[in-house]
């Protein structure tokens, strides 16, 4: 595994960079990715380093978020290949390899924010003359994105290693954790986490008390645990920092709409419109990698759907062989106000709390998953949902969130947890195989962490 660590001259950059935020408040928030280097070079002894680290963190969860639409929406059957770069060409095959390096790149991702946040951890309650505020804030954030980052492996590699502190030689030789053993850790990071984030940060590129309720909401959902998704997603709908836009095509078209709860930031120097590795708008349109699939694109332009079809755009110019014209249109280039990646809207703890009272039993009537779905319906411009049985109303949530959520990396690990990833799959595509319900363990990493030969996922 990769360690993530920042230089003098980073330091100096993540300096500017704050002045710049506090100036403008708005879109340039976070550093280009941190590299490689030894411990030693992370600078956190006195109170002045802590805002570093703190940016310096967020930098580091930067890039894991585009790599999550690419594993949520390609795994499954809302993107096809359309272009040359084998990892995509696996993806859209059904055919992934254990090298592919999308598999690669999102594991590099998560591991370096793990090691950073683990060093905060670590090292900040030691340092002398931090406000306490401060302090309980930045390990507050440490915590949750450590717990989020590992909520996001589990889902994507199912156990992983579990690793908690910042020995290099421990860390080059962890064997994977069981996944109630994953589970308890991210309960632990979001239990410690509670009621130290700001209530109001200064905007959606920071995590604040709404971030983590939007994170728990979401833990809980995946576990079945619906009493309590229901109830911290209605914290934050209930907090009134957030509003659903008037208009769906304002959350296509720009950043930091006033849905956002939690979402990534780029600057012009590094947006992910600009990386070969993460890059959304340079695969969805300056490249045309990947597209929507035929049948995502008749999904959108549905009835059903309202006005969410114009997640996706359409170019004559690009029909040819298997190309059907369409592209992605949620991201655009670096000097266009779309380029930021979401990690939780409001829109989403929606679906959440529709599904949770769906679950159990609250389908129809006032404050049900009927009014939930109507809430979104409306807003779309969409047929509002009458009388239906429990049955018919999770298939509509499981439509719902593929029209509200397109493009923003939940498909396949909604329906691994749900269960319906057996009967969707094969439909789309005959090479799926049971194994795709996780990615590959990294090549690369089992043949470097000795704990890791013999315990790949079954069938890579």
């Amino acid at each position: 595994m990769r360690q993530t660590h920042t230089t003098n001259t980073q330091l100096h950059r993540f300096i500017c960079l704050i002045i710049v935020t506090t100036v403008l408040s708005c879109n340039s928030i976070l550093e280009p990715e941190p590299i490689d280097l030894l411990i030693d070079d992370i600078v956190l002894n006195e109170a002045k380093d802590v805002p570093l680290v703190e940016i310096g963190m967020y930098s580091a969860f930067r890039p894991i978020i585009p790599s999550v639409v690419i594993a949520g929406d390609f795994t499954a059957d809302m993107l096809v290949h359309n272009g040359t770069f084998s990892q995509y060409r696996e993806l859209g095959t059904k055919q992934i390899t254990s090298a592919n390096a999308s598999a690669t790149a999102l594991w590099g991702s998560i591991y370096n924010l793990i090691y950073l946040t683990n060093f905060v951890i670590e090292r900040l309650p030691e340092v002398p003359g931090v406000r306490s505020v401060d302090r309980n804030r930045v390990m507050a954030t440490a915590h949750l994105l450590r717990g989020y980052t590992y909520f996001i492996a589990l889902q994507t590699y199912g156990g992983v290693p579990l690793v908690t502190g910042t020995s290099i030689e421990l860390n080059r030789n962890v064997p994977r954790a069981t996944e109630t053993e994953i589970l308890q850790l991210i309960e632990s990071d979001f239990t410690a986490a509670q009621d130290k984030l700001p209530d109001a940060p200064v905007n959606a590129g920071f995590a604040g008390k709404q971030a983590l309720h939007a994170a728990w909401a979401k833990f809980h959902i995946y576990q079945g645990n619906w009493t309590e998704a229901a109830a911290f997603a209605t914290n934050v709908i209930n907090s009134g920092l957030y509003q659903l836009e008037t208009n769906f095509s304002t959350l296509v078209t720009t950043d930091f709409t006033r849905e956002a709860i939690f979402e990534m930031g780029y600057t012009l120097n590094d947006d992910p419109g600009t990386s070969t590795t993460i890059g959304l708008n340079n695969l969805f349109v300056g490249r045309r990698e990947i597209i929507p699939s035929n049948q995502t694109v008749l999904a959108l332009a549905s009835a059903e759907s309202g006005d969410r079809f114009v997640s996706i755009k359409f170019d004559a110019n690009n029909l040819k062989g298997n190309d059907n014209g369409w592209s992605v249109a949620k991201y655009g280039t670096a000097d266009e106000n779309n380029n930021n990646v979401i990690v939780f809207r409001l829109a989403e703890m929606y679906l959440i709390r529709a599904e949770a009272r769906a679950r159990i039993g609250n389908v129809s009537g006032a404050n049900s998953a009927t009014t939930d779905l109507n809430v979104l319906r409306t807003r779309a411009n969409a047929p509002t949902i009458g009388t239906v049985t429990q049955s018919q109303m999770l298939t509509l949530i499981e439509n719902e969130r593929v029209y509200e959520l397109a493009y923003e990396g939940h498909r396949w690990y909604d329906l691994v947890r749900t269960g319906r990833v057996a009967v969707v799959m094969p439909a789309f595509n005959s090479n799926w195989r049971t194994a795709y319900e996780r990615w590959p363990i990294p090549q690369r990493e089992i043949q470097s962490n000795p704990a890791l030969v013999g315990n790949q996922n079954p069938g890579y």
